[in-house]
């Protein structure tokens, strides 16, 4: 079982990747079409499904019509035989009727002795010769016949026989077995009682017989009564040379046997036990019918029930011309839609290339800026969307100018900044030397606090110039930071402490090169800006800790605080535009000192541009309280905790 569930996996799995690999092959031949190809292509999709659900609607309508007027015909036909048929029963049945209600005739049969001459001879003149013309009156009636097993009674061809002529009948027993009742049977190659010889040659011929047994009084058997008719006269239409040749009817007995002209070309190539079996296998409801196939051609069987002869009459209707009549409308009307989807292809064809020739020329264009001409020309004044995408495909090429414009003078700029940079590393020796002269004489002098002053100035001097990389650890940056509060200190006279509450693992976090400073630098300067602070000094506390895959680094001062309408300012200046920016304060470039927020901007920019818009600052105050800046960095730590791709997916 788990065998079999495995191998089911497989096959799923197997038939999942072929489907795959034939949407992605699909999808790359559709790619490679041209758009006027796709265009064509819908058009004829659009006009052709519409075409073939309303063909399918209209022509199964149609055949559906057809079918139903085919049945009405042919169940009027159907009805018409039948009617044919229960008229010749009522002529059987009168017959039958009118040869028994002779009370003669039933005494003849009945006589208890044999007749004298002159009583058989008047017997024959009157009563006898009233038989015989009730079959001459009505000449569809072929034999009027009464049997009688009275030994008594003499034979009077062609109408008065012994019964022992018919006692080995297959009919025989089930007539005495209805005790009166009227019982009709289709008797096949039927052999006629006064044939004297009983070759297998003998002539025989199929009747529709009533028969009956015949009792007087009501529980003496007297003899059998038989009226025939044969069955080409009781079934006209049925065995009638004169056919439609689109219909034929037949007859089914109670006991499956058909009856019909087998000698008609309509059942040449039809199995008649075949459309039995098809007959059986329907209900044989009042006025029911169905449909079956010979071969490539339809019919269509109608039934109803002769209930006096236990029978059912069949009419078969060939539905070969009305189907292949509609065939040929189908056809036609295809064959036509197929011409017109073509012509309008065409003449869509043409329009399309006019309507698209400007976007050809704008492809064109595109092609040649890909070889990298920059200077195309796009003289074109269409409107709508192919005129809306070269007017904005004219914008980039100025843009993408402009830009490439700006690269070139930025590269001379860098050029000129490396040029100052190694300028600037040449005066730098020539501090560093100035500044080590200068802390020795203090130490010699024993100015301990100016030596420790000269020392974090000259640490942070090379911090500042030497530049080999952007990042840095944690550790690097909050050193830079002390001695930077040691140099301050002097200023306000030791009133600035600084706290750290930094996790010895998170010193290792990867941070930029100068990102805290300016963050320190702020909290000194505007929180030595009150009274207050300058009496009591200020507490700058810094905190780090790990919020999932990010290292947050908080930056806390007790100093003056802002306002909400300042601290609002301040968020506005941080998240606005370039151009914006530099148009609104550009005239205060030269007060970074006085709080225009260009060191925040400036810090906020370097993160999301070195770790995406989730990294940042958030600043949050309170007036005379607090001010607390909150810095997101991805969690990194340079010594061992993640991988160098891990590292090159944040820088």
């Amino acid at each position: 079982m788990i065998k079999e569930l495995e191998l089911e996996e497989l096959d799923v799995n197997a038939m999942g990747d072929v489907l795959r690999k034939g949407k992605i092959r699909f999808t790359q031949l559709t790619n490679r079409i041209s758009i006027q190809v796709k265009l064509i292509v819908a058009y004829i999709v659009i006009i052709l499904i519409p075409i073939i659900v309303f063909s399918w609607y209209l022509f199964n309508s149609f055949y559906q019509n057809t079918i139903q007027d085919t049945l009405k015909k042919n169940l009027f036909i159907l009805e018409s035989e039948k009617a044919n048929i229960l008229n010749n029963i009522e002529i059987v049945g009168r017959t039958a009727q009118l040869s028994i209600a002779d009370r003669e005739v039933i005494d003849y049969l009945h006589n208890a002795r044999e007749l004298e001459v002159n009583e058989l001879v008047d017997f024959n003149m009157n009563t006898f010769s009233n038989l015989q013309r009730l079959m001459f009156n009505n000449p569809n009636i072929t034999n009027v016949r009464l049997f009688t097993d009275n030994p008594k009674t003499r034979e009077i061809w062609p109408v008065i026989f012994k019964e022992s002529r018919i006692a080995g009948r297959a009919w025989y027993k089930s007539v005495l077995a209805k005790k009166g009742t009227v019982w009709w049977e289709i008797l096949q190659n039927e052999k006629d009682v006064m044939t004297r010889e009983t070759s297998d040659n003998e002539a025989a011929s199929t009747y529709v017989s009533l028969l009956r047994e015949i009792y007087y009084p009501n529980d003496t058997h007297v003899g059998i009564l038989e009226v025939d008719m044969l069955i080409d006269k009781f079934f006209q239409k049925t065995f009638s040379p004169i056919q439609d040749g689109q219909s034929h009817m037949l007859v089914v007995d109670r006991s499956g046997r058909i009856f019909t002209d087998t000698g008609s070309d309509f059942f040449k190539g039809m199995n008649l036990e075949q459309l039995r079996n098809d007959w059986e296998a329907h209900p044989h409801q009042e006025e029911s019918n169905f449909t079956f196939k010979v071969g490539d051609t339809p019919y269509l069987c109608l039934s109803t029930p002769i209930d006096q002869l236990e029978a059912h009459l069949l009419n078969v209707v060939s539905l070969k011309n009305p189907v292949t009549q509609i065939k040929q409308t189908r056809n036609l009307f295809i064959a036509a839609a197929v011409v017109l989807i073509a012509l309008l292809s065409v003449i869509t064809y043409f329009l399309q290339s006019l309507i698209l020739k400007k976007l050809h020329i704008l492809r064109d264009s595109m092609k040649k800026v890909r070889r990298g001409d920059l200077n195309v020309q796009i003289d074109m004044d269409a409107g709508g969307e192919v005129g809306e995408l070269a007017h904005h495909f004219r914008q980039m090429l100025k843009k993408m100018n402009e830009l490439l414009v700006e690269a070139v003078n930025k590269q001379a700029a860098t050029k000129e900044a490396e040029l100052n940079s190694l300028k600037n590393q040449i005066d730098a020796h020539f501090l560093y030397n100035t500044l080590e002269n200068l802390k020795m004489m203090a130490e010699v002098e024993a100015q301990y606090t100016i030596s420790d002053a000269l020392t974090s100035l000259g640490a942070m001097m090379r911090y500042s110039l030497k530049w080999s990389n952007d990042h840095v650890r944690l550790h690097d940056e909050i050193q830079h930071i002390q001695n930077y509060i040691g140099i301050m200190n002097i200023r306000y006279d030791g009133k600035l402490e600084l706290k750290l509450d930094i996790p010895e693992g998170y010193l290792e976090q990867e941070v930029l090169k100068m990102s805290l400073q300016p963050l320190i630098e702020n909290a000194v300067k505007h929180g030595m800006n009150v009274d207050k602070a300058r009496r009591q000094g200020v507490v700058i506390m810094i905190r780090a800790c790990k919020k999932e895959d990010w290292m947050i680094i908080e930056i806390t001062d007790n100093g003056a605080g802002m306002s909400e309408q300042k601290l609002g300012e301040l968020h506005e200046k941080i998240v606005m535009e370039d151009a914006h920016f530099h148009m609104k304060y550009s005239t205060q470039a030269a007060r970074e000192n006085e709080g225009n927020g260009i060191g925040l901007r400036n810090v906020t920019q370097r993160i999301k541009m070195y770790y995406g818009n989730e990294c940042g600052i958030e600043i949050q105050s309170l007036e005379g309280e607090f001010t607390r800046v909150m810095m997101t960095l991805p969690y990194l730590i340079l010594s061992g905790g993640m991988s160098a791709d891990e590292k090159s997916t944040y820088r």
